[in-house]
C-alpha cells in the first residue's frame, strides 16, 4: 500500500545568477477585465527615483553618463533623466533591475547598497505590481567633497 499524503505546492524558485525573465516586449498583463502594459522606462524611472531617495547616494550613472547629464543641465529647460545609471529588463510578472551609483564618502557601501536594494524592490513592487527578482548594484565612484565641481574656492594645487 502507498501513502498518498497531499503535498503543499511549493512556490516558484526565484532565478539565481543567471537571468530567467520571460521578454514580453510590451505585452499586457492579463486580468478580467482588461490587460495592463508596463514599459520598461516607467520600470526604470521608479528604480531611479528609489535610489535617488536614499542618503548616502550621491548621483546615478557612470563617468560618462553624468557628464552628458552635466551638460545637458545647462540647457535651459532640459532636465537630467529620473533614469539615469539604471537598465531595466520587463518581463510579463518579473522585473530584474541593474543600478549605477556615486556614494557619498564615509557611507558604508554594504548598509547603502541593502537600502537602495530594499526602497527599489518596494518600490518597483508596490507601484507596478511585478515581481523584483534582483537589484544589482554597481559603485561606479566616491564622491569626495573637496572635488565637488560646484565649489566657488579656487584650486590652489595643495593636497590636503
Amino acid at each position: 500500500m502507498t501513502n498518498t499524503t497531499p503535498t503543499a505546492p511549493t512556490a516558484p524558485a526565484r532565478p539565481a545568477a543567471g537571468r530567467e525573465i520571460a521578454k514580453t516586449n510590451g505585452e499586457a498583463q492579463a486580468s478580467t477585465y482588461g490587460s495592463t502594459s508596463i514599459a520598461d522606462v516607467v520600470v526604470q524611472k521608479i528604480a531611479g527615483l528609489a535610489t535617488r531617495e536614499i542618503s548616502g547616494v550621491h548621483a546615478l550613472g557612470g563617468g560618462a553618463a553624468r557628464a552628458f547629464s552635466a551638460i545637458r543641465e545647462r540647457i535651459p529647460g532640459a532636465s537630467s533623466s529620473a533614469g539615469q545609471g539604471v537598465s531595466v529588463e520587463v518581463g510579463e510578472k518579473q522585473a530584474a533591475v541593474d543600478v549605477q551609483i556615486l556614494v557619498e564618502y564615509g557611507v558604508s557601501i554594504a548598509d547603502l547598497a541593502n537600502a537602495v536594494r530594499r526602497n527599489v524592490i518596494t518600490s518597483v513592487e508596490r507601484m507596478t505590481g511585478l515581481e523584483v527578482v534582483e537589484v544589482n548594484i554597481n559603485v561606479t565612484d566616491v564622491h569626495i567633497p573637496s572635488e565637488d565641481d560646484t565649489t566657488d574656492t579656487p584650486d590652489t594645487g595643495r593636497v590636503l
